[in-house]
């Protein structure tokens, strides 16, 4: 028994280790650390095969990060969370993720014995992500998958990406981090480029192709993207000073906007008219645009004064295109500029 105890104890210490190495150790050197002959390390390797352990070029043993299997425990609670977040991603994406699919259904399973509504729900948003209905892009998949990958190496990619106007570039880049957008239903990645050596984003969906590369990579102390975005309305951050941004409600919206803290510097004020003046300080006001046309006539805005005017152009031609006779003005003029560099940003 305690033969069989100290083999299943050196068997979770080569899993730690070569998790600790992802780039893979020599049995040498895993016998070096575990303590024990290289001939004990051969005499373990077909029960490696439960850690996905396989074989590298050079001679190494690495695990498979790509099919290794994590091993969570989660409480009711916790799995709500989780169940929260897939009926989220389920509804605010228009593409099939295998992965995302399998994984709510591997979680539905876990939890048929202790929450068995939850778990049918689980299953039924795994269904939806899977329904022939949504678009199919294995470009994108692809391309998510050796983000991925090389960011839980720590190595860096060659990638090509499309710009708006369809030309392609070719980049050396180290991925730091991986952020959905709700609002444009679609993936970013930030990270170092290379050029201009300095910190950029790429639309996952205008990446072409993706190849890991052996050069390194680690990401700086000082990198935290909670700090990047905290003054981001969703995804664009900037160096520059945030933008006040002040909006006038409606009364018969004031009540929706109270109850949601649409970003964390909003200070609200109510008026005696029963409007509310809604402000905040925002990394680029561009990125407010869609929300703030989704209020329609219900929302006012008060400041900065382009994006009052690009509003301004916006409501004049939304009144031409219902019979409305207006004039063009130079507030639609940069209205049209405004919305072209918007899309622009968005679209890469």
């Amino acid at each position: 028994m305690k033969r069989a105890a100290n083999k299943a104890e050196r068997l979770l210490q080569i899993e730690v280790l070569l998790l600790e190495h992802p780039e893979g150790l020599t049995q040498a050197e895993i016998a070096r650390r575990v303590g024990v002959n290289r001939s004990t390390i051969y005499r373990y390797l077909p029960d490696l095969d439960q850690f996905c352990v396989y074989e590298t070029p050079d001679g190494k043993l690495a695990i498979d990060r790509d099919h290794y299997l994590t091993d969570v425990r989660l409480t009711l609670h916790e799995a709500m969370a989780f169940h929260l977040a897939a009926r989220l991603m389920a509804t605010r994406t228009d593409k099939h993720n295998p992965h995302a699919a399998a994984a709510l259904r591997k979680l539905g399973l876990s939890l048929e014995k202790l929450a068995p509504f939850v778990s049918d729900h689980l299953a039924a948003s795994a269904d939806v992500m899977d329904d022939q209905a949504r678009r199919h892009d294995p470009v994108y998949v692809e391309a998510l998958e050796k983000l991925t990958h090389a960011w839980s190496l720590g190595r860096k990619v060659s990638l090509k990406h499309q710009m708006p106007d369809q030309r392609v570039f070719t980049y050396t880049f180290a991925p730091y981090f991986i952020e959905p957008y709700a609002v444009g239903r679609t993936t970013h990645v930030i990270g170092w480029r290379e050029p201009p050596d300095a910190l950029r984003t790429f639309k996952i969906e205008r990446i072409k192709t993706v190849t890991i590369l052996e050069e390194p990579y680690t990401i700086p102390d000082d990198f935290d993207p909670r700090d990047l975005l905290a003054d981001a309305w969703g995804i664009w951050y900037t160096e520059e000073e945030p933008v006040e941004v002040v909006l006038r409600f409606h009364p018969r919206v004031a009540h929706r906007v109270r109850e949601t803290e649409w970003h964390r510097s909003q200070e609200v004020e109510e008026q005696p008219d029963g409007s509310l003046i809604w402000r905040a300080a925002v990394a680029e006001p561009q990125e407010m645009v869609p929300w703030i046309r989704g209020w329609g006539a219900d929302v006012e805005v008060l400041a900065p004064e382009e994006l009052r005017a690009q509003m301004t152009g916006e409501a004049r031609r939304l009144a031409k295109s219902y019979g409305w006779d207006v004039h063009r003005t130079e507030q639609d003029d940069a209205a049209d500029d405004d919305h072209q560099f918007f899309d622009d940003f968005f679209g890469g």
